[in-house]
This record gives C-alpha cells, structure tokens and sequence, in this order.
C-alpha cells in the first residue's frame, strides 16, 4: 500500500511540473517519432503525475522524507 508523504504544495508542484513535461514529450522532443528525449521526458512526466496523483513518493519513502505533515 502506498504511503502519503507528500503535502498538497508538493503534489501540486508535481502535478504541474508532471503535465507540462509530458506536453512538451508529445509536442516538440520527438515521443511520437521515438526520439531517447521524449521517452524518457514522457517516463518523468508520467512519475511525477503518478507520484501527484497517490500523493506517495518511493524515493521519499526510501530516504525517510515526509512533507505531509
């Protein structure tokens, strides 16, 4: 089960930061043609979306961060 540990500024910084590169994957650095820039650009995007949507952060998790309280 996943754990909130990120607070409402933190997932909507995420959420913001997560759709604008996932956009920008799609529009202008090649995810359509498969260019190594835009997969990887839409990979973060949809992590950090993912991460803004469950409000629960792995990597958070693993270093014992919590900015939900």
């Amino acid at each position: 089960m996943l754990t909130k540990n990120e607070s409402p500024v933190d997932r909507l910084v995420r959420g913001v930061l997560g759709a604008g590169i996932l956009i920008a994957s799609f529009a202008g650095l090649g995810l359509t043609s498969a260019k190594p820039l835009g997969i990887v650009a839409a990979l973060i995007g949809a992590v950090l979306l993912f991460t803004a949507a469950t409000s629960s952060c792995l990597l958070y998790r693993l270093v014992g961060i919590d900015t939900s309280k």
